[in-house]
């Protein structure tokens, strides 16, 4: 297929394609007139860049994927690479989350504080930082 269908059928650009594969992501065959050729094992490719893209990864933190797919494996999470990519993402995702839960309980601490030097509060803060009626 043409680099227009694959993209078509991928919901990706031609340009997004091109970028692929200038990256050394994915590697297009030129047919004799010199249009770049691609095959289902393209389409996986993309495929898989794009399923990882949507869970936050960056386009660099998809190679061992695709170096999975092209050796072979019927996943792109097959092989240890793949594995230690999860595993890095996941730390980073871990990470986001306690720094956004120390904010949480900050602005909580900050809120409880705030409604305490009210002179007639006319709300209370429960157990969960959300404010309710008295």
């Amino acid at each position: 297929m043409r680099i227009g269908e694959l993209a078509q059928r991928t919901g990706t650009t031609t340009r997004a394609l091109r970028f692929y594969e200038a990256q050394g992501l994915l590697r297009a065959h030129r047919a004799a007139n010199g249009y770049r050729e691609y095959g289902e094992d393209d389409f996986r490719l993309v495929s898989e860049i794009q399923t990882l893209r949507a869970a936050g990864f960056s386009l660099e933190d998809t190679r061992p994927f695709v170096e999975c797919l092209r050796s072979g494996h019927d996943s792109g999470d097959s092989c240890a690479d793949s594995i230690e990519a999860y595993q890095r993402k996941l730390a980073e995702v871990d990470a986001c989350l306690d720094q956004l839960e120390a904010v949480r309980a900050e602005l909580v601490a900050k809120l409880a504080k705030a409604l305490a030097r009210q002179p007639d509060p006319c709300c209370v803060v429960a157990d969960s930082g959300k404010i309710e009626e008295p």
